[in-house]
């Protein structure tokens, strides 16, 4: 278009002078055009109010066109929005579609990446995209080609099979290929190589300690005092009857920490008063160490046990305090002398043991049971050291194990979400309770009165069983309120019954009141989790808690 004109240069005078000129006297001049540089722009959205509602409207009364929405408010059109286009644009520029079937694109690509070159897609194969060395060694020829290729070659004559010395058959070999006879067996150099690992004896694992590398510290100045008395001694110098009887005594909630034991380097798992007399307290930690403290005078550690290569699971006592025994991830479980720290023995079944206990009866004190992750509970004659009897009807882990009815039975726990009642030594489940509604019970504890069975359940609730007979829910017990799906947190009673409690996954302690089942109190305890709790049976307002932040501590 031309833009060009030709202006009239008249007299400066005429034109300051206001004089006008008729179109016959002044010079021809050109019409002007207009030239618009930019696209235009329709102006339609600003003229007209648009559909879109605004920010604060909280109905629409109509239908909003997806065009409406997506229409800039001024500017050109978008040329590539048509989707029946070939190309689209991207941050960088567009993008341009290419038809390509999948086989084409697969055999370009593989031989590509076998051979460094491949045709290109619109030269049809004479165009070569690559390395142009290889291309012309190989004649260009694709990975189907290349196959085929090898695949002409001939073999050769399979022979008479009446002559058993040159008779090939289908091993015959192809022509022009150059194969050496092959020696049979072994060469020298990987005979030698043999030998010489023959010659090596097998490294011993780490998690595999000989027996009587175990060991144990005494922390105090002296084992035994100016009597000749060690700290197995119950102590007769405090205003508590520690023969009392538990529970004769009406307990209170604890309402301050009064003692803290710091010794453990990884996580506490379980914490034990000493049996009757509760004046030491026994804790396993992920440190694989054990480890038994004074409770009342000093309150230091007075021994550590060290005896497994992994972190100990559990920890139970004989009914005299005698002696313990830990099971471990080490896959070992381990009876110790409470004493002098000596370990008396060592079993193992090759798999995890995840709870252990003695049988309550005095006359069978040398016999315990262990859950373990094969889904079974193991027997055990800590005498011989064997496996008396086996216990396999559970369908994951056995988490926990509780005698109930004057020892007789026994209750057990596990992931399988089931809660099964054995009689002991008879490996036939009595009863099994199992509906959809419930949860793995990693956690459980029998009632002081022990016609209960506390059980934490992962759906952050305490149920509670009856320990006699017909082992039914009792759903009018049902303590909620804290957080422990995930975490095995230990539930417990005080001495009397009066109050259930528990820790929690975010360090809190929960007291409830056994008959109304409300929330008496909670209070922030640890700074990880809080899994194991225990109450003095002598002290009415005394628990002691572990937790996974490596304390322990004593409240009142």
């Amino acid at each position: 278009m031309d833009i060009l004109a030709q202006y009239h240069s008249g007299d400066e005078a005429d034109s300051a002078s206001g004089t006008e000129h008729s179109d016959s006297e002044s010079s021809p001049v050109a019409k002007k055009t207009k030239v618009d540089v930019a696209p235009e722009v329709s102006t339609d959205d600003f003229a007209t109010v648009r559909y879109l509602p605004s920010i604060t409207t909280k109905e629409i009364t109509h239908n909003i066109p997806y065009a409406e929405l997506s229409r800039p408010v001024a500017g050109p059109a978008n040329p590539f929005s048509d989707p029946t286009k070939a190309n689209r644009n991207i941050l960088t520029g567009f993008v341009e579609e290419h038809v390509m079937s999948d086989f084409t694109f697969d055999r370009m690509s593989r031989t590509y990446n076998n051979f460094g070159y491949a045709a290109h897609p619109d030269s049809n194969g004479d165009f070569i995209v690559g390395d142009l060395s290889k291309a012309i060694a190989n004649n260009g020829a694709q990975v189907g080609e290349r196959i085929k290729r090898q695949s002409n070659k001939k073999r050769k004559a399979a022979g008479d099979p009446a002559d058993l010395d040159n008779f090939a058959g289908p091993w015959a070999k192809y022509e022009g290929e150059n194969v050496g006879d092959h020696p049979v067996g072994p060469t020298e150099e990987e005979v030698e190589e043999a030998e010489a690992l023959s010659d090596k004896k097998p490294e011993k694992k780490s998690d595999d300690m000989e027996a009587g590398t175990e060991r144990t510290t005494f922390h105090g100045k002296s084992e035994v005092d100016y009597a000749g008395r060690t700290y197995m001694h119950v102590p007769s110098d405090l205003d508590v009857d520690l023969h009392g009887e538990p529970g004769s005594k009406e307990c209170f909630l604890p309402k301050q920490l009064i003692h803290t034991w710091t010794g453990h380097t990884k996580a506490v798992n379980a914490i034990r008063f000493f049996p009757n007399s509760a004046h030491l307290l026994l804790s396993c930690s992920m440190d694989s160490k054990v480890k038994i403290w004074d409770v009342y005078h000093e309150r230091r550690c007075l021994r550590t046990y060290m005896g497994h290569t992994k972190g100990v699971r559990d920890i139970t006592f004989t009914n005299d305090g005698r002696r313990f025994l830990t099971a471990s991830y080490d896959k070992y479980l381990k009876l110790w002398d409470t004493e002098t720290g000596q370990c008396i023995s060592r079993f193992t079944t090759k798999r995890i043991p995840y709870c252990v206990r003695f049988n309550p009866d005095e006359d069978k004190q040398h016999v315990f049971l262990a859950g373990c992750a094969d889904k079974k509970i193991y027997q055990f004659d800590s005498r011989t050291g064997e496996v008396t009897q086996e216990y396999d009807q559970h369908l994951g882990p056995v988490n926990t194990i509780t005698f109930v009815d004057d020892n007789r039975r026994f209750v057990t726990t596990s992931d399988d979400k089931t809660l099964r009642a054995w009689e002991y030594d008879i490996p036939v489940v009595i009863k099994y309770v199992a509906e959809p509604s419930m949860h793995s019970m990693p956690a459980v504890t029998l009632s002081p009165n022990r016609k209960w069975l506390a059980c934490q359940s992962l759906d952050n609730q305490i149920v509670i069983y009856s320990a006699r007979d017909r082992f039914r829910l009792n759903r009018k017990k049902v303590f909620r309120g804290h957080l422990v799906a995930g975490y095995a947190c230990q539930p417990n009673f005080s001495p009397d019954g009066r109050y259930v409690m528990s820790g929690d996954s975010e360090g809190r302690m929960w007291f409830w009141d056994w008959k109304t089942c409300k929330v008496y109190k909670k209070f922030k305890a640890h700074d990880g989790v809080v899994v194991g709790c225990e109450w003095n049976p002598h002290e009415t307002s005394k628990v002691a808690t572990c937790s996974w932040d490596g304390t322990i501590k004593y409240w009142d």
